[in-house]
């Protein structure tokens, strides 16, 4: 039995958690758990949408894939001790620590991710480095495989992981075959899903709809928070290398 702690937290991307749920459950023996620091429901970004929380922390002592889903949430669950003790307590004994889009600063936050190669969503890169991390921008998927941490980029990249994920655990056959299950074969209308290969006018439109969400006001007080700590962070580790 392989057992996946999903976290949830208020305000996630929906696509972020379901995507690789989607994917991971069609593995033998998936005993997926979401968690949260209680059971219950759990609001998304969209303020429409709830998921389940089935666990407790607490109650999740062990497992063996864990995964933190971004959202604009992430900079308030980035900012929760008990996630982040949560998570330092559980990823050294855990087969894979994994991420989609922004869920890669909480495990930053968590410092999981110094030293270490890491991405996140495009327009959350700055964040990375404030935590000790080397922020990656040209990689789907980044794999520090001595550490077995993977993080993915945006939102739709974590289908991309949860497969990639699916292959380390049960082999390739069986990754190729949830792939067909869920008949997963992007075929875009568009080409613009990369930044490098969208125009500047596409840019600024997404990074418009993105600030829809973070000019909200526990957001923008969040993520200013979060900010000044992760700012905190690289002052201490440049004054412990001077030493």
């Amino acid at each position: 039995m392989t057992q996946i702690a999903i976290v949830v937290y208020p305000r996630f991307t929906a696509l972020d958690l379901v995507g690789p749920y989607e994917v991971l459950r069609g593995l033998p023996g998936a005993d997926i758990r979401f968690v949260a620091h209680e059971p219950g429901p759990v609001v998304a970004d969209s303020g429409v949408l709830a998921i389940g929380a089935t666990h407790a922390f607490d109650e999740t002592p062990s497992p063996d894939i864990v995964l933190v889903p971004g959202g604009p949430g992430s900079a308030s669950a980035a900012r929760d001790e008990g996630l982040l003790s949560w998570l330092r307590t559980v990823s050294p004994g855990a087969d894979w620590t994994a991420s989609v889009c922004t869920g890669s600063v909480v495990l930053a936050a968590a410092g999981l991710l110094e030293g270490r190669r890491a991405t996140t969503h495009w327009s959350s890169l700055r964040l990375l480095p404030m935590f000790g991390a080397v922020a990656v921008d040209d990689e789907r998927i980044v794999v520090e495989a001595d550490r077995r941490i993977a993080t993915a980029a945006g939102v739709s990249a974590g289908i991309d992981l949860a497969l990639w994920l699916a292959a380390q655990v049960a082999g390739e056959d069986r990754a190729r075959a949830i792939q067909l299950m869920i008949e997963y074969d992007p075929q875009p209308p568009f080409d613009s899903g990369q930044r490098s290969k969208a125009s500047k006018s596409t840019v600024a439109a997404s990074t418009a709809l993105l600030s829809r969400d973070l000019i909200e006001p526990t957001t923008m007080a969040d993520g200013v928070v979060l900010a000044w700590q992760g700012t905190l962070a690289t002052i201490r580790r440049k004054a412990r290398r001077r030493r």
